[in-house]
């Protein structure tokens, strides 16, 4: 009986995801992505409608698969991998990654910010692909205001007599007429943010825009922290997409692997990571799975309670493995990112009611883990390369997503905190008419009583209240 490719296709579900079409003999003949996997696999049925090159394709396809993502941006990424590793034949076309947009930066005295569709052969310092243009333009974006980058092609550049716009509003440096000094250590900077070495670049721009505040220099406390909310916005987005293809593997056989290797069952386990800065903002975070992947629903964070616990990870993760078991009664394994002391704690907030795992990073982070049993022997012969291995490194890193994206909302939404906050009566709408009507925080500051009166909405009790928070007098 023929197969008709209408019938290959029936179990399609209505998530986004990627396809593989195979010929006959087993060779992969396609690769695509989809918002929605039925719907487009559904538009191959009817062959007529096709383009002649597909319609070529289509009458060869005895095979169809697909793998979910969650969701149209991953699938995207995904795609591209499968298009760089298999290379299908019908994807010829995306094979030299001219579909996807990428970020270069050029070779130059002072180079410049390039997005491109080209072939990444023809370019130095390449990043990406990234899913969308909209991803790009707000990465190009954000390394304008943090690096202060041009963008402008090099005869634009050569032909200025003063600096342009976007200098003006402070997203380049106009190498075209002002003498730079730090440009190469911008374009360092640039390149440490494009490959996802964010954190230690964040934690300067904090420590900068505190001592700017307490100097009272507010204008450069905004910028410091308008440059870190970009920044996080941008890492953030990396760490999603480099988490796309945890997901893509055999849940099922790697969890009984993991079962088989530990001696016991699981149903659900947990995985814990901390994260804070300086002691700033602690919180942790559990992610979970099981034999059909991710558990979602049983994902948590976790603001921390007892402050005295602060920057004291050993103490956070007593707290949050405690409040994680009485949440979450049925775990069946705690795995905790750390060494022997993280182990130890969760060992005994579990009271032997619960198996513990330990992750170790080891030297270096992903290729020397090594993991701490639930006897507390320590294991190093797990070959690097094993599915085992994988799975573990996998929810680690799931874990520390997770925890680190928590982080980072968390302190973004601080930053966005002013002083106004503390003033009692004043609420997110009144600060609003009050920034929109002064355009800062230093002209509020600045502000005399008769000035206040007149913001539209304010009213007199709220106007004398600020007066006397800045102005330091009893009225």
């Amino acid at each position: 009986m023929t197969i008709q490719f209408k019938d290959l296709i029936k179990n399609a579900p209505l998530s986004p995801g990627i396809y593989k079409m195979y010929d006959n003999s087993g060779n992969l003949l396609y690769v695509g992505k989809a918002k929605n996997l039925s719907n487009r696999l559904n538009q191959y049925v009817d062959i007529s409608r096709l383009e002649n090159h597909k319609q070529v394709m289509r009458s060869l396809v005895k095979r169809v698969e697909w793998e979910i993502t969650q969701n149209e941006s991953d699938a995207l990424i995904l795609e591209q991998k499968l298009i760089k590793t298999l290379k299908p034949k019908y994807n010829i076309m995306l094979t030299d990654g001219k579909m996807y947009p990428m970020l270069a930066l050029t070779r130059h005295e002072f180079p410049r910010l390039l997005k491109f569709r080209g072939k990444i052969t023809q370019r130095t310092d390449v990043y990406g692909p990234y899913p969308s243009v909209h991803a790009l333009n707000d990465t190009i974006k954000t390394i304008q205001r943090v690096c202060q980058l041009r963008t402008c092609n090099d005869t634009f550049m050569r032909n200025r007599t003063r600096p342009c716009l976007l200098y003006q509003i402070g997203r380049c440096s106009a190498p075209c007429c002002i003498p730079q000094t730090n440009y190469d250590k911008n374009v360092q900077l640039a390149r440490r943010i494009l490959t996802g070495d964010s954190e230690p670049i964040i934690s300067d721009l904090t420590k900068k825009m505190k001592d700017f505040a307490e100097n009272q220099d507010y204008e450069n406390a905004a910028i410091m922290r308008d440059k870190i909310t970009a920044l996080t916005n941008t890492t953030n987005r990396g760490i999603r997409q480099k988490s796309t293809y945890n997901q893509n593997f055999d849940w099922d056989k790697r969890v009984s692997e993991l079962e088989n290797w530990l001696g016991i069952k699981i149903n659900c386990a947990g995985v814990f990571d901390n994260s804070h800065l300086f002691g700033k903002n602690p919180v942790g975070a559990m992610i979970a799975f099981g034999h059909d992947g991710f558990i979602k629903s049983s994902y948590r964070h976790f603001k921390l309670r007892d402050m005295r616990r602060a920057g004291n990870d050993i103490a956070m993760m007593e707290e949050f493995v405690q409040r994680a078991i009485d949440d979450n009664p049925n775990l069946d394994l705690i795995i905790v990112d750390g060494g022997p002391a993280q182990w130890n704690i969760a060992q005994k907030v579990a009271n032997g009611k619960i198996p513990v795992l330990g992750v170790t990073k080891g030297v270096v982070r992903n290729g020397d883990e090594h993991f701490i049993m639930l006897d507390g022997s320590v294991n190093t012969s797990l070959a690097k390369d094993s599915p085992l291995f994988l799975l573990l490194r996998a929810v680690r890193d799931e874990a520390h997503r997770f925890v680190i994206t928590y982080h980072r909302t968390v302190r973004a939404k601080q930053l966005t905190a002013s002083c106004i906050d503390e003033i009692e009566g004043i609420g997110p709408i009144r600060k609003k008419q009050l920034l929109q009507h002064y355009g800062s925080i230093r002209a509020i500051m600045d502000a005399d009583l008769k000035s206040l009166l007149h913001v539209p909405g304010l009213g007199k009790s709220a106007a004398e209240k600020i007066y006397a928070y800045f102005h330091s007098e009893v009225l």
